[in-house]
């Protein structure tokens, strides 16, 4: 989460020249710059893992640039395995920094400097070391924006990352694996971030516990099941601001419009919306076959997705609820909503119904678990993205992480997979995630 970081103040300098850093992450915003890691020795040496304005990945040093990817990293709606191993001491010059992506070696670079044979790092040394951002002798900076998972260092060694990860043996994909028989070394850590009260501590055993800075949330979105979050790749422009791992959407001018990252071809699915204030369209953008898009977010002037063929939404303009697609005004539906409030979503993929209610009690006396009174029967045949359209307002998010924005949920609702919303999900409906997907869709 943004402005917030972990650090930890390293008592006994160790192994400077060899070390291996593993991280599972979700980026949440791009171009900007984040740093993954960061350490600081003064007198010029800030060592960090640090994403470029442009999505680029560098890992440096003060002012010497050790390595500056050609690929970007603009994928929001998945995770990244980044894995960093460290020999200074080898032989072979570019073999002293290897930086993995998903189990493979990134070999192409835009920079690539390699350090001096028995270079010492700010890594490992007894200054601050930070998970989530970088440390200079200046003061903190450059927060990563998003979810960080399986933080590990593995003091002394330069591992592959077949310790982390292994490729699935049914799907192709790279996935977790639990480190085991690793030999940490004196500042070697893994963070699993399993303890919502401690997100900080080490359970490699050395217990070299992290303190946690700023408003850190446990997520439930892992890299074994990750949740759809609004996606920054599909907006109007950059008016229309994400925050809160891309769960809160912000637009302070004219209509914008936005979707999430997953999308519903088959299945049953629930989510809710908060909202906060301003004018509001909340419901689904249809796309069609990958080379037709059936709903558009282009729109500066208008930005609301239910102005478009296969956008269906509840909308709220000058506090009157009603239904929308393809410009046209299907008559008032609803409740008005008012601040604090609950909007609820069903979604049947399966039968091509969506449902829309407030505060736990579903529009038009519909029920989503029987199937009747749905708002829209939209069109079959296109997978659907949830949409979210803003008017000078504020709207936040909840796919099953159990946050609106940075409160929890208070009472959790029942048969959502084990994800966390207000309400009761309808019999027969889960949270939007991949899990979910791959089991009922």
């Amino acid at each position: 989460m943004a402005n917030s970081y972990l650090n930890r103040t390293v008592s006994s300098a160790s192994n400077r020249r060899t070390f291996t850093f593993s991280a599972w992450i979700k980026r949440s915003k791009l171009g900007t710059v984040q740093s993954v890691i960061g350490a600081d020795s003064g007198g010029g040496t800030n060592f960090g893992i640090q994403f470029q304005t442009n999505d680029t990945l560098a890992v440096f040093q003060g002012s010497s640039t050790f390595l500056v990817t050609t690929q970007v990293f603009k994928d929001t709606s998945a995770w990244y395995h980044l894995v960093l191993a460290v020999d200074t001491t080898n032989s072979t010059a570019d073999n002293r920094v290897r930086l993995y992506n998903n189990g493979t070696e990134i070999t192409s670079f835009g920079t690539r400097n390699n350090p001096s044979v028995n270079t010492d790092l700010a890594w490992n040394n007894n200054v601050d070391n930070t998970v989530g951002a970088d440390k200079p002798t200046s003061g903190v900076r450059n927060y990563f924006d998003g979810y960080i998972s399986h933080a590990a260092n593995v003091d002394g060694q330069q591992l592959a990352p077949t310790v982390f990860g292994e490729t699935d043996s049914t799907s192709g994909i790279w996935k977790f694996k639990s480190p085991s028989g690793v030999t940490w070394g004196t500042n070697g850590f893994h963070l699993k971030f399993e303890n919502s009260g401690a997100l900080g501590t080490d359970s490699s055993g050395n217990s070299n516990t992290f303190t946690v800075n700023g408003n850190l949330k446990q997520a439930l979105d892992t890299p074994s099941n990750v949740f759809c979050t609004l996606n920054p790749l599909n907006q109007t422009n950059s008016g229309y601001v994400f925050s809160n791992g891309n769960t809160k959407g912000t637009v302070s001018g004219a209509w914008l419009g936005g979707t999430g990252t997953l999308a519903m071809s088959s299945g049953k699915y629930y989510w809710e919306v908060k909202y906060g204030s301003g004018n509001y369209g909340i419901g689904l953008a249809g796309w069609g076959t990958p080379s037709t898009k059936t709903s558009d977010v282009s729109d500066a002037n208008y930005g609301y997705i239910g102005r478009y063929t296969g956008g269906y939404e509840l909308f709220q303009n000058s506090g009157q609820p009603y239904k929308l697609n393809a410009s046209t005004n299907n008559g008032n539906y609803g409740t008005q909503a008012s601040a604090g409030d609950i909007i609820m979503v069903a979604f049947d993929a399966d039968n091509s119904k969506l449902y829309t209610g407030l505060n736990g009690t579903w529009n038009n006396s519909s029920d989503p678990a029987n199937g009747t009174s749905p708002m829209y029967t939209v069109t079959s045949g296109y997978a659907y993205t949830p949409s979210a359209s803003i008017e000078e307002g504020v709207l936040e998010f909840n796919f099953g992480n159990g946050y609106f924005g940075t409160t929890p949920i208070s009472s959790a609702g029942s048969n959502g997979n084990g994800s966390l919303f207000e309400y009761d999900v309808p019999s027969g409906f889960y949270a939007l995630n991949t899990k979910n997907i791959n089991t009922y869709g």
